[in-house]
């Protein structure tokens, strides 16, 4: 079934080219799509377009698809086009005219549109809260490992001293930071597109506020043009929002990666978290973080592919569009799963106390002994000389143990303070207003 069927077929060639991967991606848009009908419906019946009694027979019969949708058992037929047509198809094999009806004022460009966006809102819930979960466990180990020196480094040359529980701190601040442009890209798809038909509205009378409302939308794409500009666009911007969190994620990984090497040996995973050598019996592979590096590195490919399949499209509906699907649709559940793995070998990382001991980081106090001289009167640029001097010729030695109290330093994490700035991002989503309106669509409320 195609909702634009004129009474022809399509060469079977081509109606498998186009229909492309559309129904095996669409099913997770169907509960989406079913949410956005009921609405629709709803608003059809206060403009007149359908009756009160009609939508009380359409309203059950959509929850009871949303449902279905929810727990796997939702399908699309092998002759049925897309995740529209089906729930058209199956409204009205059990409706009859009311399931015809509901199509009124909006087009499958607009309807599309819609899916995507609720689709996009509920996957940055989720992974907000897994990117919150691996946020408290860096958070823990910062806590943890605070007062455990390591060196730290510029240009892979060792530089001043650090500590685990700055660099667990770190990774948890950056990930507080990721999740500000993750609200900047859930703001643009919290933005209704419904109305907007083919890109140029409908002159039938709907009410765009009103599935604005019943949707838990913050606001409208007013202009139906613009609206339909957004396709492609606002999915490259919410994987570029995605690419930071990667970017994150694969930089810790990376250093997760070098610390556990025997050249460094920081850091070490329990035998269970590595793979071995089919030839090399003595190898413990850290693999999880090398793949969470691949992983990461794929992500921050996909706002440009993206960019390359919708960047030469002037204004309207193209079917080109179509393919951003294909490549926007997998980032969710890859960023997830290495929310979910890095979680869990972070909460498994064992540190190597007492690596500062070692006198290949005895040059990483240096700054500290030309500081200790300039509290004691010495102009800073001749204490440097004189420290340099002593590492030149091998008799620079430190004793004591690092003083750094301003925010932010070894002394001072700042963890409570990173910790209320993760709490006020988050706390900024309104993930619970629209859990609200979508439950009550679905009959949950």
């Amino acid at each position: 079934m195609k909702l634009w069927d004129k009474g022809f077929d399509n060469d079977k060639r081509i109606d498998a080219f186009t229909v492309g991967k559309d129904r095996e991606l669409d099913l997770q848009l169907a509960p989406f799509d079913i949410l956005g009908t009921i609405a629709h419906a709803t608003m059809l019946t206060e403009k007149g377009l359908l009756t009160g009694e009609e939508l009380s027979i359409l309203k059950p019969a959509l929850q009871e698809l949303y449902r279905q949708a929810e727990e796997g058992r939702f399908i699309i037929d092998p002759d049925v086009e897309d995740i529209h047509s089906q729930v058209e198809l199956s409204l009205t094999k059990t409706l009859g005219d009311a399931g015809k009806k509901i199509h009124s004022g909006r087009s499958r460009n607009d309807q599309v549109l819609l899916d995507v966006k609720l689709f996009i809102r509920s996957r940055i819930e989720r992974t907000v809260g897994k990117a919150k979960a691996l946020f408290d466990i860096l958070q823990e180990k910062s806590e943890a490992t605070k007062d455990i020196l390591m060196p730290g480094y510029t240009h892979l040359q060792v530089a001043m001293p650090s500590s685990f529980g700055l660099w667990f701190g770190a990774y948890a601040e950056s990930i507080a930071d990721d999740m500000i442009l993750l609200k900047a890209a859930w703001d643009v798809a919290d933005q209704n597109p419904l109305g907007s038909a083919a890109g140029y509205g409908s002159s039938a009378p709907i009410d765009r506020r009103l599935t604005t409302a019943l949707l838990g939308f913050a606001d409208m794409d007013y202009n139906s043009i613009c609206a339909q500009m957004g396709r492609g666009k606002t999915e490259r911007i919410v994987a570029m929002a995605y690419t930071s969190l990667a970017e994150t994620l694969g930089r810790f990984a990376m250093d997760c990666c070098l610390y556990n090497s025997q050249n460094f040996g920081f850091i070490r995973l329990p035998d269970s978290l590595t793979s071995g050598s089919s030839i090399m019996p003595h190898k413990k592979n850290p693999d999880v973080f090398e793949l969470v590096r691949a992983h990461c590195n794929r992500i921050q490919g996909i706002p440009e592919t993206i960019r390359h399949i919708c960047s030469n499209l002037p204004s309207g509906y193209f079917r080109d569009l179509q393919i951003t699907k294909e490549v926007f649709f997998p980032l969710f559940d890859e960023m997830d799963d290495c929310l979910d793995i890095l979680a869990f070998a972070t909460e498994s990382i064992e540190i190597t106390p007492g690596i500062m001991d070692k006198p290949l980081y005895q040059s990483a106090f240096s700054v500290e002994e030309v500081n200790r001289r300039v509290g004691e009167g010495v102009p800073f640029r001749e204490a440097y000389k004189q420290v340099g001097h002593e590492i030149l010729d091998g008799t620079f030695h430190y004793e004591g143990t690092p003083c750094h109290t301003h925010e932010g330093s070894l002394g001072n994490l700042c963890n409570k303070e990173i910790r209320s700035k993760m709490d006020r991002i988050i706390g900024s989503f309104p993930f619970g207003k629209v859990r609200k309106a979508l439950d009550a669509l679905a009959g949950k409320d």
